[in-house]
């Protein structure tokens, strides 16, 4: 546990997880074991982070966000309320054969509210997924998408806004 650790009374977090300096966990959110949160972390209510989840520096998680095992999140990595990781392909109670999908979610990219992120994918660095989006294969760099499934709309600075071309995005 690191140094000036928020978390609050209702929230559950494992014996296990590695939470780093300066983060903070709210209301009902459940941390499970062995998942690891770096610093300046905030983990908002109703949260689900699955065990072994990685998450680099200055990441946010807002309200009722749910991260399943097999999920990588890089640094600054913004996640919109409601959004969920997925991490089978083929879900069924019964599957003896099941094996986690890895996702990995790239520095400095946002995930709006309500978007599905279908496990298996990468999405790049400042990719910015609008809320509600459904992301079923990778997403470029700089890349804003949009739709179910998600769809490359237009390219995106770090800041999140529209550029016209790609050399603009820095």
């Amino acid at each position: 546990m690191g140094t000036n650790v928020f978390i609050h009374p209702s929230a559950n977090v494992a014996a296990s997880a590695k939470i780093g300096d300066n983060t903070k966990i709210w209301i009902n959110a459940q941390v499970r074991e062995n998942a690891e949160i770096g610093k300046n972390c905030i983990i908002s209510k109703d949260t689900y982070i699955d065990f072994e989840v990685s998450m680099g520096d200055g990441c946010k998680l807002q309200n009722g966000v749910s991260v399943y095992h097999g999920v990588t999140l890089e640094d600054d990595v913004f996640v919109g309320p409601y959004a969920v990781f997925t991490n089978d392909r083929v879900p069924r109670a019964f599957n003896v054969d099941w094996q986690v999908t890895r996702t990995l979610v790239k520095r400095g990219a946002s995930i709006g509210a309500n978007a599905t992120i279908v496990c298996g994918v990468t999405i790049g660095e400042y990719a910015l997924v609008a809320a509600g989006s459904v992301v079923t294969r990778d997403v470029e760099p700089y890349s804003c998408v949009v739709g179910n499934p998600a769809r490359h709309y237009c390219f995106v600075d770090k800041m999140g806004r529209k550029v016209t071309s790609k050399g603009d995005m820095k």
